[in-house]
């Protein structure tokens, strides 16, 4: 069978919200599609050249036989609907490719990726695949983002993603602070530059640029990352840079630049991130790893380095927000200056990032990762015990999963979205679903040291505390510097002492402690485990502690902090704390 082919544009629009407004009010909504199609939509098609292929229902397919004409009549269609008081908000995908013509219908892959295109893009905003951005970057002034590769449901190969959107003076500012660095997007932006072979050897150039283009791909999987793309920082190859200058020229935020050196069979990687206004190094490690199996070597060293990446740059981008004058704060910066707060882990911080989280969904109610930290406050409100009789623990989880199944709904492909919920699942007593949520989170981004954290929590919470191990361990692993790492240790000290191991717990406790002496946790893990082992002055001299930090501590009281907790685990922790003397 002769099957008709043609390469062409194909162009996939979505109303935003489209099921919510037919809910409100289907006439309206039906006289308003039918008006904007009329008005706006169907006439800049036909201007541009294009063929509308397929309507469905708030959908349509559009085939053009040049890429520019689609990509300028996108822009067209969502500029004027950006100026306009139409009601009707679109997301619009593009993609260049190979389809079958089947009498007035089309298939193939150029289509699916078009469709799945279009389901990334932000509401207003337009996704374009790497070969419609190749074909189109010098033709038109339109500026798009590089969002790095993203995999797309049921198409087998990873797709490199650019966005366009309409810039809007309140969230995009045409430079960032005072470096003079042009802000191409909302989100931080990272240049990863390739490796230096150190070795001498020009054999080994290829584990250099291994591992540099494995860390472009696995820094592209965390969604608040901008990453700029391997051929834009690999024309830097073997030369001297400027790093202020680079980031000038690319637009970015950091820079990340290391080194290889392999003698004999031993190789050494060392990295370091830079913060592109001051050339001030944010971190800098060094890995010494035995040369056995190239390809496992490139992926332990690769998951490592984004891990603590991944860590620094949060506490940056943090750090960024706090000192950045009020006045000019986005929907970005307060959500980081939220994550400030909350990561005090202090009732006044936490109502503190509640308000700052609220402001930022004010600013942009689409944003995801605004309510992943309204959903965060609430898990820490449990947890930290923050929650009195005006919102008690049941309805604070409740209200934490409304917000992160918001946060999921709005971009299921963000491992923070997957993650909150799972944290708040967990505390609900739903562990299989909490558990599923953090795999996902984990498959999403693998090198996210928190959603390991998060999935021993859960797995402890479901009885499993021996799985529990791993997770914890690749954790501190991949953020080791991490500011809650305290938190992690406590995790550590938790399991062992489920896994009746009370002196390898005791240890993992008194780790803790010196991580953070102002929490009462720590102490309180350190007596269960001293009480077990009938280390009783000791038991007693850590509950002490603990409760001279937090005062009206007591067992019923634990029950409320870790609501959903596996009850034989509760019941063999609160054992021990009675006979360290921990008041009923």
């Amino acid at each position: 069978m002769n099957l008709d082919r043609r390469l062409a544009a194909i162009l996939a629009a979505d109303v935003v919200g489209y099921s919510k407004l037919m809910a409100d009010d289907e006439q309206a909504t039906l006289r308003c599609l039918k008006a904007h199609r009329a008005n706006l939509f169907d006439p800049k098609i036909a201007d541009h050249g294009g063929r509308i292929i397929k309507l469905m229902g708030d959908g349509t397919l559009v085939e053009f036989t040049s890429v520019v004409d689609a990509v300028n009549c996108a822009i067209a269609i969502q500029s004027e609907l950006a100026d306009s008081d139409d009601p009707i908000c679109l997301r619009i995908g593009i993609n260049l490719g190979d389809i079958i013509i089947d009498g007035d219908d089309i298939y193939g892959d150029g289509v699916n990726v078009a469709s799945r295109l279009e389901a990334l893009a932000e509401p207003g905003g337009i996704c374009v695949s790497d070969m419609v951005q190749q074909a189109v970057h010098t033709k038109i002034t339109a500026v798009f983002e590089n969002l790095g590769e993203q995999y797309l449901k049921n198409i087998c190969r990873p797709v490199r993603v650019w966005q366009w959107s309409k810039p809007n003076a309140a969230t995009r500012p045409k430079s960032d602070d005072a470096a003079g660095i042009p802000a191409v997007s909302h989100k931080p932006s990272i240049a990863v530059l390739p490796f230096d072979n150190m070795s001498g050897d020009p054999e080994q150039e290829y584990l250099a640029d291994g591992i540099s283009e494995d860390i472009i791909t696995a820094l592209s999987r965390i969604r608040w990352l901008l990453v700029i793309a391997r051929n834009s920082t690999f024309v830097h190859k073997g030369k001297a840079v400027d790093v202020r200058q680079l980031a000038r020229e690319l637009g970015v935020r950091y820079v990340l630049e290391g080194s290889v050196r392999k003698a004999g069979n031993r190789v050494r990687v060392t990295t370091q991130l830079i913060d592109a206004a001051s050339s001030n190094h944010l971190w800098a490690n060094r890995y010494d790893r035995e040369l056995v199996d190239i390809f496992a070597l490139q992926d332990e060293i690769t998951e490592t380095i984004v891990g603590s990446i991944d860590s620094e740059l949060r506490g940056a981008e943090r750090d960024r927000a706090k000192h950045k004058p009020t006045s000019s704060l986005n929907a970005w910066d307060l959500y980081q200056r939220g994550n400030w707060f909350l990561n005090r882990m202090t009732r006044q911080g936490n109502d503190a990032a509640r308000e700052l989280f609220e402001k930022s969904l004010a600013a942009d109610s689409d944003f995801a990762l605004a309510h992943v930290g309204c959903a965060l406050v609430g898990v820490s409100d449990v947890i930290m015990r923050f929650t009195d009789q005006h919102s008690p623990t049941a309805e604070t989880v409740q209200k934490a999963i409304r917000s992160a199944e918001k946060a999921k709904e709005l971009d299921d492909r963000e491992a923070l979205t997957h993650y909150a919920l799972g944290r708040a699942l967990a505390l609900s007593g739903d562990t299989d679903a909490a558990i599923s949520n953090l795999e996902k989170a984990i498959a999403l981004n693998p090198s996210f040291a928190v959603a390991h954290h998060g999935m021993a929590f859960a797995l402890k919470s479901a009885g499993r505390a021996e799985e529990s191990l791993p997770h914890i361990a690749m954790a501190i692993q991949l953020s080791p510097s991490d500011p809650m790492l305290w938190t992690f240790y406590i995790n550590n000290a938790s399991s062992y002492y489920q896994l009746n191991d009370y002196e390898v717990s005791e240890l993992w406790a008194r780790k803790a402690i010196r991580e953070n002496e102002r929490e009462h946790w720590p102490y309180l893990f350190l007596a269960a485990a001293c009480a077990k082992q009938d280390k009783l002055e000791n038991a007693r001299a850590a509950a002490f502690r603990a409760l001279k930090l937090k005062p009206d501590f007591s067992l019923s009281i634990l029950a409320q902090s870790l609501p959903g907790y596996n009850q034989g685990y509760f019941e063999h922790l609160v054992e021990g704390l009675r006979i360290a003397g921990v008041p009923e």
